[in-house]
């Protein structure tokens, strides 16, 4: 199952490059992927079939990966509206969701504090 693994980046050019780098060189292929600068801090939210694998990778280039959790991957059709209505019916079910972002293959990441109720709606 793939895992979420969140990265800490130093706020610089180039800082994504370098953990996107010490994945590949690894061996670590990158299935979805999405980074974001706020307030100083940036982070790196990457989908892997191999957590330990990536996260021995980051360490060792001297990156932080922080925390590594599930999430629902979600496969979609690839047509205008279809992140839209799988949102919407994992909405439907009450579960609060926190992190979402698009794979590789047009698939949908999905976390949620209740993956579980999440997953009903799928």
């Amino acid at each position: 199952m793939a895992k979420d693994l969140t990265v800490a980046l130093e706020d610089r050019p180039g800082a994504l490059a370098g953990a996107c780098e010490a994945l590949g060189s690894a061996g670590i292929n990158i299935e979805g992927c999405c980074a974001y600068r706020a307030e100083g801090e940036a982070r790196l939210h990457v989908l892997v079939e191999d957590a330990a694998g990536a996260r021995a990778a980051l360490e060792q280039a001297g990156y932080e990966a922080g925390g590594e959790r599930d999430v629902l991957v979600v496969q979609l059709e690839d047509r205008p509206g279809a992140a839209g209505e799988t949102l919407r019916r994992i909405a439907g079910t009450g579960a609060n969701l926190d992190l979402t972002y698009l794979a590789t293959g047009t698939r949908l990441v999905v976390g949620a504090e209740d993956l579980e109720m999440a997953r009903g709606a799928l």
